[in-house]
């Protein structure tokens, strides 16, 4: 592995990071832009769009319909959403590996998750699920 892949996921630059998109000028209607926080799109096979928040902050509703619509336009390809807790101060960084599964939307429907997983757990989980 070359030193260029040992930092993939790694911040590369983080006053770039710290620098804050301003989409006022975008909304069309009630409409503005929204954000994903992860999009892994796994060997062609599968897609994985993650969504973190602070501790029990709810996915807004125009966010929540989003990644719905998202999701159910894959038609070729398992797809889910996973939303996932984390409670680490503003000034920290997030290790969103280890932050907790809290409810996830596959195949049309929203479930709670009814397990203590992480982010990690859940996505090896899914992978194992629908690769060989």
């Amino acid at each position: 592995m070359n030193a260029l892949e040992n930092k993939r996921g790694v911040i590369q630059h983080r006053e770039r990071a710290k620098q804050i998109n301003d989409f006022s000028g975008l909304r069309f209607g009630k409409i503005t832009p929204t954000d994903i926080d992860g999009l892994i799109e796994y060997k062609n096979k599968l897609f994985i769009f993650i969504e973190a928040k602070y501790r029990d902050t709810e996915l807004p509703f125009g966010q929540r319909l989003a990644l719905e619509r998202l999701c159910d336009s894959i038609t070729d390809k398992p797809c889910i959403v996973f939303i996932v807790s984390h409670n680490e101060p503003v000034e920290n960084d997030v290790d969103v590996s280890k932050a907790m599964l809290t409810k996830y939307y596959y195949e049309k429907a929203w479930h709670k998750s009814s397990s203590n997983s992480t982010l990690l757990e859940a996505i090896n989980k899914f992978i194992g699920m629908h690769v060989s």
